[in-house]
């Protein structure tokens, strides 16, 4: 059995892997940032474990044998599903595995926020201890604060006890909140105007591409603060830029944009208003061990012929 593991992997995290899986498999790290490697480890490959890097139609053909894409997350928008299906290639998927990792990060970036800490730090290390009064004026605390949380799945699930434990008043929207959400449920744009930070948790589909436009912004509470952790596909870029220019919205906390890597010139980066985060919100060691263990079973059931978990096609 040979695993292709597509990610830059640590010395520490493969020495636990290896430690996991029986002598005869042969596991190949290749990092995503090194299509050279690829190209030489991917023909033979039987199950491909998959991260962020494209699996695209072009690669699936190449390699008949493969059998097995296993997602490394939730999100199966990297993977041509189409194509995995007509070469008879199974995809899977682990929902809730790094829903943890994306809530503490989640609260992190809505803490660092409130105290601009980003900004604060940059100014501290360029010998600047005083804070402008400019800028004192934007600091607050997270308590008594409205927060609205985008969708009611797995992390905001998680996310929304600890802010009510903090004394946040906790919204969210979801099309079809589940009986586990007991937080006040809302339509999208009522959740707009009465939030003074507004996060993101829902999945990237056609409906929900640039859902966060103009149009949308416009229905912000004027002064908030967006933070996405899901995906960058969701938010208009240049419509962000747009309503920050404006003070529409005072911050955006962002983990996840449209193009990844993010150009080191993009627009984004110039603002003392954006704080960004290199789509590392799901990356932990916690995490990447309750994966794998995921990702073990599945490359075992390939073996044996059982049921897969989490198939999502």
């Amino acid at each position: 059995m040979k695993v292709l593991f597509h990610f830059n992997a640590s010395a520490e995290l493969m020495a636990w892997l290896e430690s996991q899986v029986p002598s005869d498999w042969q596991i190949v790290c290749c990092p995503e940032s090194d299509a050279q490697a690829f190209a030489r480890h991917w023909p033979g490959t039987d199950v491909l474990w998959h991260v962020l890097q494209p699996v695209t139609a072009e690669r699936i053909k190449a390699n008949p044998a493969l059998r097995l894409i296993q997602k490394i997350g939730v999100g199966v928008n990297t993977i041509d599903l189409p194509s995995a299906a007509q070469h008879g290639v199974s995809v899977c998927n682990m929902p809730g595995v790094n829903s943890r990792a994306v809530a503490e990060m989640s609260l992190g970036l809505m803490l660092m926020a409130a105290r601009r800490m980003g900004q604060i730090a940059g100014q501290l290390r360029q010998g600047q201890w005083a804070i402008p009064e400019s800028q004192q004026a934007q600091l607050f605390e997270l308590g008594g604060k409205t927060v609205g949380l985008v969708g009611t799945g797995h992390v905001p699930q998680i996310l929304a006890p600890w802010l009510q434990a903090m004394g946040v008043n906790v919204i969210g929207h979801s099309r079809r909140p589940g009986p586990q959400w007991s937080c006040p449920s809302m339509p999208l744009n009522d959740l707009l105007a009465q939030s003074d930070v507004v996060s993101l948790h829902i999945p990237l589909t056609s409906e929900t591409r640039e859902m966060f436009n103009a149009q949308r912004f416009a229905c912000f509470k004027r002064g908030a603060i967006l933070v996405n952790t899901a995906r960058g596909e969701l938010v208009d870029e240049v419509a962000l830029i747009h309503a920050l220019e404006q003070g529409q919205l005072s911050l955006a906390c962002l983990d996840v944009f449209a193009q990844e890597p993010l150009p080191a010139d993009h627009a984004l980066l110039a603002r003392d208003d954006v704080l960004a985060t290199p789509h590392m919100a799901w990356l932990t060691q916690d995490m990447f061990q309750r994966a794998l263990a995921v990702a073990i079973a599945n490359t075992q059931r390939t073996l044996s012929g059982e049921p897969l978990l989490h198939l999502v096609q």
